[in-house]
């Protein structure tokens, strides 16, 4: 089922882009403690978050899983697919029951490397995320297991 074009679409993304990328969404919904992902296994698809919340977790040797982040209305979830190898970095969960638009990783890569403007947006897009979700695994990992006070930058 092809989404339409709404307002919750990441702003990342050019109107024409948007568009685009929209064009191929799939809704879907998943109850409170679905496994989206594991990390380490193969990234063929990703998400924008309409309604819910989606936990992303890392784990963390002898310990159990930490909770990274909590991604809302509105949020990517999932970059890996658009990086070789193509394997997930974390791991995601539903905090509560989610809808969202759903995309097959391949069919977007395919767009990607048909029109490089398309690429580069959607590069730009993911690269952004990865900065933000790469501050928030710093911080919440030095907030868990260093020493107090050390999550915070200087």
């Amino acid at each position: 089922m092809n989404a339409p074009v709404t307002t919750s679409v990441p702003r990342a993304l050019p109107a024409e882009h948007r568009q685009r990328l929209m064009g191929i969404a799939r809704e879907v919904a998943f109850a409170t403690g679905t496994r989206l992902f594991e990390e380490g296994g193969h990234a063929d698809r990703f998400w924008i978050i309409r309604t819910g919340t989606i936990d992303l977790d890392m784990k963390v040797p002898g310990r159990r899983a930490a909770v990274i982040e909590s991604l809302g209305h509105n949020e990517l979830v999932g970059w890996s697919w658009l990086f070789p190898p193509h394997r997930w970095r974390l791991g995601a969960e539903t905090a509560s029951p989610v809808r969202a638009y759903e995309f097959d990783a391949t069919v977007v890569r395919e767009m990607c490397e048909a029109d490089p403007e398309f690429g580069r947006s959607a590069a730009q897009w993911a690269g952004a995320v990865v900065a933000r979700r790469l501050h928030a695994a710093r911080t919440r990992l030095l907030d868990l297991y260093g020493p107090y006070g050390s999550g915070g930058l200087r």
